[in-house]
């Protein structure tokens, strides 16, 4: 405890004293700071002794753990001092913080003072004293002792309270706003957030439209129970049976996570709308009526579909993978057929795994906004309802936040009764032990319901695709089927003249995208599957809580997120607008909860007895994290990869209000090319974006690799 507790304390001296604490102009890894060391470069320390006295503050939390560490004390009174030390330094940088501002002070204090936006130097002298708190929580005995435990959990509390909880204030405060901004009381809350337009289940009785939440609760557990059973007919076909395009199938199931906003909802426009060409077809040759049937519940409903399956069927087959074949050769050893097996044996140990995948796809369905913005017709749902509230003709921000209040309520109500149906059993099967078993086979009414119900969608998915990728071909879908390739050069266009020139529209937000996503995946993935460790394989008082607030951020809508952010971060003490770090960071903490839950699944299948024979043989947790769990947790990574890579690129609701001239992505982009009617550019974009993408997933299940349980896992032909 007292060596970890000292090189945290030199850490964080370090970047009091010697880097900038103030953020500097084309960051820090620029560099040009060094050459500025008096001014924009300046640390905490400079800046104190030339009058910014307040910068001391922090000073007071280290010079109290190296007091506590210099009198070698007794391990409690040690551990005890850390943290009142590590606490104290943190309430005191962030009280200065939250006071003094870019323009001014708050509560009348520190009158005329001013600072912009911390830096570097104040983030990791924050990382010293909160790992010097963390520590001495580890030596009280928390956490089993251990400070990576501790640490950890005290990373990540801090950092979804920053970027999750503090941006979220902003918002959530304008529920109590009272009208005409007379103040803020709760007399005008209740009856805001019970009121009949969100709650009317008239739909029911045939005498008008129900509310936005019972039309989005409708969705919700639809688009879940729907996503859930086709990702388990996916992942059955490909660990069951002798499929033989299970390749090109898998290719077909990740086809719709991997495409980009608004390309979904318009292409089945083009095919079922009104003037759509099926549509064209059936009343040419049929004479049936030309019916608006897709603008509603259900083509929100089938673009839903066709967009979270994906999410399922990347959760469901580590899981179903993950099933121990002893098991299921002991149940047809005492005579049980393939489907008593599968129902009695493999299927309730793929719990976890079904309830996370249905608690993920209602909580897409929630949070979704361009499906319903583009479907949704005279329905109301949450999502749009609150966007409009922020952007229409009269901003109702208080309004906004009730709506979103009224979504966490559905989320939360979902997430108590899923943990509810898993309760506290133990679903384990991966021992470490060797297993030389195979899968059972599923039984033949199984297989070919299975097969009846995924070909059929894949199929459906290609022909999708096929029209798609027509779409940027012609010179207007639906209207003109002149072959052309303009969309394309004029998006991406390339010359030679003097050296390659990259003169295509399109070019700076492409490469600009695929930099976030790049930089913004893999720290998704850590934070997320860090969570799901703590979560499953640690006790911490508040873990519930806890496990609740990572869901936060993935259940309020995007257009949220971002305005969120907006009036967060636009000015002191965390200054990031205009600035590609708010970018990634708000992809880690709406993008983490797939991390979150994936890793959850497949951890609750590695029994604990494999960190229990590593911690006995002398590791410690973080080794036995880094050598016995994360090699038997390819599919999660995978996922966790994956969804953060592409969601990043494909984004739109959390990024509209972020982007900037330097900082523009590519979601932007084809929202401002569908604006001013150029769908073809729009198309064009979306056919590159999904190629990008396709090849960046097959690399990454390349360098992953399939998670090996057992010797022998090929599956017999039935």
């Amino acid at each position: 405890m007292r060596r970890t507790a000292g090189l945290w304390l030199l850490i964080g001296l370090a970047g009091y004293a010697l880097l900038p604490w103030y953020m500097v102009t084309g960051g820090v890894l620029s560099f040009g700071w060094l050459g500025d060391l008096s001014g924009e470069g300046a640390s905490a320390l400079l800046w104190s002794l030339s009058g910014r006295t307040w910068l001391w503050l922090p000073l007071f939390g280290f010079a109290g753990a190296a007091l506590v560490l210099a009198l070698k004390r007794d391990q409690l009174q040690t551990a005890r001092g850390l943290v009142a030390s590590g606490a104290g330094g943190l309430a005191l940088m962030a009280g200065q913080g939250l006071v003094i501002l870019g323009h001014g002070t708050r509560f009348g204090l520190a009158e005329g003072a001013s600072q912009p936006g911390m830096g570097a130097g104040a983030l990791v002298t924050a990382a010293g004293l909160l790992f010097i708190l963390t520590t001495g929580i580890s030596g009280l005995g928390r956490g089993r002792g251990d400070a990576f435990i501790t640490g950890m959990v005290g990373a990540i509390v801090a950092l979804v309270g920053i970027f999750v909880f503090y941006p979220m204030a902003f918002i959530l405060v304008s529920a109590f706003e009272l009208k005409g901004g007379a103040g803020f009381g709760i007399s005008e809350f209740f009856p805001r957030f019970f009121a009949p337009e969100i709650w009317s289940t008239a739909c029911f009785t045939g005498r008008g439209y129900c509310g936005a939440a019972m039309n989005s609760l409708i969705l919700g557990l639809s688009t879940a129970l729907g996503t859930t059973l086709l990702g388990l007919s996916f992942a059955l076909i490909f660990t069951r049976t002798a499929f033989p395009a299970k390749k090109f199938l898998r290719v077909l199931t990740i086809l719709p996570i991997i495409t980009p906003p608004f390309v979904i909802g318009l292409a089945l426009i083009l095919l079922f709308g009104r003037a759509g060409t099926v549509t064209e077809f059936f009343s040419d040759m049929f004479g049936w009526e030309k019916t608006r049937w897709l603008y509603g519940i259900w083509g929100v409903w089938l673009a839903q579909m066709l967009s979270f399956t994906p999410i399922a069927f990347l959760v469901l087959i580590g899981v179903v993978e993950g099933v121990s074949p002893s098991m299921e050769e002991a149940s047809q050893t005492l005579d049980a057929n393939r489907w008593q097996t599968f129902r009695y044996v493999s299927l309730p140990l793929m719990r976890p795994g079904l309830a996370n995948a249905f608690l993920l796809g209602f909580i897409e369905s929630l949070a979704d906004f361009g499906n319903p913005l583009v479907l949704s017709g005279n329905e109301n749902f949450l999502s749009t309802e609150i966007y409009f509230a922020i952007v229409g003709t009269v901003a109702d921000p208080a309004k906004a936040a009730i709506l979103s209040l009224v979504l966490l309520s559905l989320t939360l109500t979902a997430f108590l009764a899923q943990r509810y149906w898993l309760g506290s059993k133990n679903y384990a099967t991966v021992t470490g032990k060797a297993d030389a078993g195979r899968h059972a086979a599923l039984n033949p009414v199984l297989r070919w319901t299975c097969y009846l119900v995924a070909i059929p969608w894949a199929a459906f998915t290609m022909i999708l695709y096929v029209l798609i990728v027509f779409g940027s071909f012609v010179k207007l879908w639906g209207y003109d089927h002149t072959l052309t390739t303009e969309h394309y050069k004029r998006a991406f266009g390339i010359v030679h003249r003097n050296g390659w020139h990259f003169i295509g529209s399109a070019w700076d937000s492409y490469f600009t995208t695929l930099t976030i996503a790049s930089l913004a995946a893999p720290l998704t993935a850590a934070v997320g599957l860090a969570t799901a460790y703590l979560l499953v394989r640690q006790k911490f008082f508040g873990k519930d809580a806890f496990e609740f607030s990572t869901m936060l951020s993935f259940a309020i809508p995007g257009t949220v997120i971002g305005v969120a952010y907006v009036m967060a971060f636009n000015f002191p003490p965390i200054e990031l607008t205009g600035t590609g770090l708010i970018l990634i960071i708000v992809f880690i903490f709406r993008n983490m909860p797939v991390g979150v839950r994936g890793g959850i699944a497949a951890m609750s299948q590695l029994d604990r007895s494999l960190d229990e024979a590593s911690i006995t043989l002398g590791a410690n947790s973080a080794t036995t994290l880094r050598r016995v769990i994360l090699p038997l947790m390819g599919p999660a990574i995978l996922a966790a990869l994956t969804y953060s890579f592409v969601r990043a690129i494909t984004s739109v609701s959390a990024v509209i209000f972020l982007v900037s001239a330097r900082y523009n992505m590519a979601t932007s982009f084809i929202v401002g090319r569908v604006e001013n009617g150029e769908y073809g550019i729009a198309i064009a974009y979306a056919a590159v974006l999904i190629v990008t993408m396709l090849l960046a997933v097959l690399a990454l299940q390349l360098v992953i690799g399939r998670r090996t349980l057992r010797r022998a896992d090929r599956i017999e032909a039935h």
